[in-house]
């Protein structure tokens, strides 16, 4: 028999070092993960007892109007926002990589939104388009702009779109940047040789070079605004008429307040099964451009 190797200080001091990251994870993490997917399977009312009753919230979860109508808000500005970001994102950091005086300062000042929590950032926006905007629009006798984006059923999403977007931008051009400083210059030097044009210059050098740094960000911006809920609390509250009611708004309203906390446990289940379906399926799709390049 093969003697076992006595644990060195070192992998001891490596593992406490670990313990407490690993229990705070277990803790709040994959507990509460359990225990909602147990209950999942419940009529659980957030209080009170409560039966088993199977399968049937995942099948009322189909039948559901407002749950069918949060899932195709949440789908529609998921992909508006993750293109707009990436393409906003994309041109800053090129546009911050060059050479430009300041441009440190600049990246400094982008950077401010991530910074600043979801719900400040509401808040002010929600002051500004109830408020200034339509004071804006008064004045200058601009018909659509005079009343509030916010209180329009058919463009609030839009108002909520503008800050998601506006927010998010500040990381996805950062890790642009960091993917820009990683193309050698070599690449571009052999390209003004052969004569290339920008376009090319992007297409050709900078973009493939830049792949896996869009499969990166493509995950991250899919994920937060499919996530979406700051932004529709101190804007809209899911209003008006549940135009703007995310997944997770819904979740978190029905759940805690409307004494659906089993139904919408399956609802939290099915919503985490789409976000990882999501990453898998784009992480799939620029894999295999990566491959062709």
């Amino acid at each position: 028999m093969k003697k076992r190797r006595a644990i060195s200080s070192r992998d001891k001091t490596y593992l406490l070092m670990i313990l407490p990251a690993l229990i705070l994870f277990v803790a709040f993490n994959t507990i509460p993960l359990i225990t909602g997917a147990v209950y999942s399977f419940t009529n659980y009312r957030g209080y009170g007892d409560f039966d088993f009753v199977g399968l049937r919230n995942y099948i009322d979860l189909f039948s559901d109007e407002r749950v069918r109508n949060s899932y195709l808000f949440t789908f529609k500005y998921a992909i508006a926002g993750t293109i707009l970001i990436n393409v906003l994102s994309l041109l800053l950091a090129m546009g911050l990589n060059s050479r430009i005086k300041g441009k440190s300062v600049l990246r400094g000042i982008y950077f401010i939104p991530n910074i600043l929590g979801g719900l400040i950032i509401g808040y002010i926006f929600s002051f500004i388009f109830t408020y200034i905007i339509p004071a804006i629009g008064k004045a200058a006798h601009i018909g659509f702009l005079e009343n509030s984006i916010l209180a329009s059923e058919k463009y609030a999403w839009i108002g909520v779109l503008i800050v998601g977007v506006w927010q998010a931008v500040a990381m996805n051009t950062i890790i642009y940047i960091s993917g820009l400083q990683t193309v050698p210059g070599d690449i571009y030097e052999a390209g003004m040789i052969d004569g290339v044009t920008p376009w090319q210059k992007f297409w050709k050098l900078t973009f493939p070079m830049l792949l896996p740094f869009i499969s990166i960000n493509l995950i991250l911006s899919t994920k937060n605004m499919l996530m979406v809920f700051d932004q529709i609390v101190s804007l809209t509250k899911g209003g008006p008429a549940q135009s703007t009611e995310s997944i997770s708004y819904l979740i978190y309203k029905n759940g805690m307040d409307g004494g659906q906390f089993g139904f919408q446990s399956a609802n939290a289940v099915l919503f985490f099964i789409v976000i990882v379906a999501f990453a898998i399926i784009q992480m799939k799709m620029t894999g295999k451009k990566e491959e062709q390049l």
